[in-house]
């Protein structure tokens, strides 16, 4: 291993490469409700690696990783000018790796107890530094870091990073904790299931048992390690992170974790204080004070410290994992203090239950909340052709007094490629799905890196399998690496095909955050036209959007063969709500640029003829004498 070189801190300073006391910020303010948001999920050791090896289980040295660096001004320059906001880097807290470190003092993770090679972004091992992969100069990984961040802020985006509250890796070690912050665990009872301020359950008398694997599967594809020798020493044994008691969990468990204990009993009851239900209704203030004088787990302190150090780094707001598995009071707890400190943080959580979503929010502080069982499941289903549009306004009227806190997408790590034979095989077909994802709420919109160029997620990676772009392995990213293109980032050799795409997705998501009508009212129309359109049906989906200054007409045909001629009617609601006198006003489709027809309006409603070919969307943005 080659020795690195030392670099003092004033030269990386000069190099731009750490942030100081005055950092770039982006000017724009993150509750501004004028504007939607984008997010740009990105899976930081995947961005910039431009080997194109692909070797199952492959090393780091096999199959190369991106690093921090690869996020340049022009790479990020580019991402901005997808409409991007918000730049969520994935898998930087430090998780467990199969990579030696040991000569930055850092111990050999064991390959029973990770997951793949590169290891889950999702098993930290370190919440107080970041991933040594992504550094050039492993040894000043932080400082890189926050280089990175500051790069970002010059660009005016804005960064989030994930925090996993509910697990941590089984082989959890603070190398760099700031002074007196004690390891998770390091001050636990061990020789009882629970005490309220252990960091963990714990199963006594016992001994942890790697899984049986299931038949063909072996760590690392069964490539030789030291440490790859079914063995792995904790005693006790845990609670794994899924919540599994038993000492030796299922290879379906998430065994490579252990469950954080936030002061729940094993029965369920809990041991601390719960919010009274009017808080639901109450301000980060009234949360924070709450919680000010009361005592709470050693978790949620542990926790919430950890959080403030992000933020103290430049980090603008985190992606909580699995929050749904924590419990809603210390969400309160937590999401009070960041805001205390940053009252525009940007908290975005994983929950998938709808019955919590309004718990979550209102009570657990939460910004935005995945619409996955809802809106995306729906859409998915539009797209492989057995689902009805009708049933997009079904989701939508059930959100509509928590619609802008439900952040919308079409894929992020955990879902299928769209262009993956496993869901649609065409990235085509998600273009209608993405516009009324983008324009349907007021919400924020997040594009997974690679979707806008149609990366199908094919690779045989080792731990990870086909249909999703591994975050378990080394490996590359095809359809992305042709955009990054020896890293120029200039698209140069992408098929005409990929740049049409990214283009379209440029276009809209550009749209999307400069219009005030995505910020205001939604109206569907979809159902009047169901009724009073012959040629309109469930492939069709159609809905209104304004503001005070402008209006839009938005129409989406999910069918892959079949062209729509439409002799489209808005309601005379909508025409009296929009102030519209008899007569003609232009539409002009701002998404394709090429349309222009006319809104005829008469006494009882407007109607505007258009023709819709497979797969098109149309956004019409109509012309008033009232625009001001």
């Amino acid at each position: 291993m080659k020795k690195s070189v030392s670099i003092s801190l004033t030269v990386l300073l000069t190099m731009g490469m750490v942030s100081c006391a005055d950092d770039v910020k982006p000017k724009e303010n993150m509750k501004d409700k004028k504007h939607k948001a984008v997010v740009y999920q990105v899976f930081t050791r995947l961005f910039g690696n431009t080997n194109t090896a692909n070797i199952p289980w492959g090393t780091l040295g096999e199959n190369g990783v991106g690093k921090f660096a690869d996020f340049d001004d022009k790479a990020l320059s580019e991402i901005k000018k997808l409409g991007v906001t918000h730049l969520w880097y994935t898998g930087i807290p430090h998780h467990a790796v199969i990579n030696d470190y040991t000569a930055i003092g850092i111990k050999n993770d064991d390959p029973d107890v990770v997951k793949g090679r590169a290891g889950s972004p999702y098993a930290v091992k370190d919440y107080y530094n970041v991933n040594p992969d992504l550094a050039v100069q492993p040894e000043h990984r932080l400082e890189e870091f926050k280089a990175l961040v500051h790069r970002t802020h010059q660009h005016g985006m804005k960064v989030i990073i994930d925090i996993v509250p509910n697990h941590v890796a089984r082989n959890y070690k603070g190398l760099t904790n700031p002074k007196g912050v004690k390891d998770f665990g390091a001050e636990d009872d061990t020789t009882v299931a629970y005490a309220r301020d252990n960091n963990f359950y714990y199963i006594p008398n016992s001994e942890f048992k790697v899984p049986e694997w299931p038949k063909g599967y072996l760590p690392l594809g069964g490539r030789e390690n030291p440490l790859a020798d079914g063995k792995f020493t904790e005693v006790p044994a845990k609670w794994t992170g899924n919540g599994s008691r038993l000492p030796q969990p299922n290879a379906n468990d998430w065994y490579e974790t252990v469950k954080i204990n936030y002061g729940l009993k094993p029965d369920g009851s809990k041991d601390f204080d719960t919010l009274p239900d009017d808080y639901a209704t109450k301000d980060y203030q009234a949360h924070y004070q709450f919680w000010k004088e009361k005592s709470v787990p050693d978790s949620w302190v542990k926790f919430r410290d950890i959080a403030l150090y992000w933020l103290d780094m430049g980090v603008d707001g985190f992606r909580y994992d699995m929050a749904e598995m924590v419990p809603v009071e210390f969400w309160s707890f937590m999401n009070s203090s960041i805001k205390m400190k940053n009252p525009d943080a940007f908290l975005l959580a994983e929950v998938y239950n709808p019955n919590l979503y309004r718990e979550y929010i209102f009570k657990g502080k939460m910004d935005y909340l995945y619409d996955k069982v809802e809106l995306y499941d729906s859409l998915k289903h539009i797209m492989k052709g057995y689902g009805w549009t009708d049933h997009i306004h079904t989701v939508q009227s059930g959100m509509q007094d928590i619609e802008h806190h439900m952040l919308h997408f079409l894929e992020n790590h955990d879902e299928q490629r769209i262009s993956s034979p496993e869901f649609v095989g065409d990235a085509a077909i998600a273009k209608p799905a993405m516009v009324v994802s983008a324009t349907l709420s007021s919400s924020p919109t997040m594009l997974y890196f690679g979707q806008e160029v149609g990366e199908d997620g094919s690779e045989n990676a080792g731990y990870g399998s086909p249909s999703r772009t591994s975050i378990f392995d080394y490996i590359g990213v095809p359809a992305h690496q042709r955009w990054v293109n020896n890293k120029t980032f200039d698209g140069g050799q992408l098929t005409q095909e990929e740049k049409n795409l990214r283009d379209f997705y440029q276009r809209l998501l550009n749209f999307t955050v400069g219009s005030s009508a995505l910020m205001g009212e939604y109206r569907e129309i979809h159902y009047f036209n169901k009724e009073k359109t012959p040629t309109y049906d469930h492939r069709v989906f159609s809905f209104v959007r304004w503001s005070d200054t402008e209006r839009l007409i938005i129409v989406a045909n999910f069918d892959t063969d079949k062209e729509y001629a439409i002799d489209l009617k808005v309601p005379l609601e909508i025409i009296q709500k929009w102030n519209l006198k008899k007569g003609t006003y232009q539409a002009i489709d701002v998404l394709g640029g090429k349309f222009k027809g006319s809104l005829l309006v008469d006494g009882e409603m407007g109607s505007i003829y258009i023709v819709l070919r497979p797969l098109e969307s149309l956004i019409l943005q109509l012309e008033t004498n009232e625009r001001r």
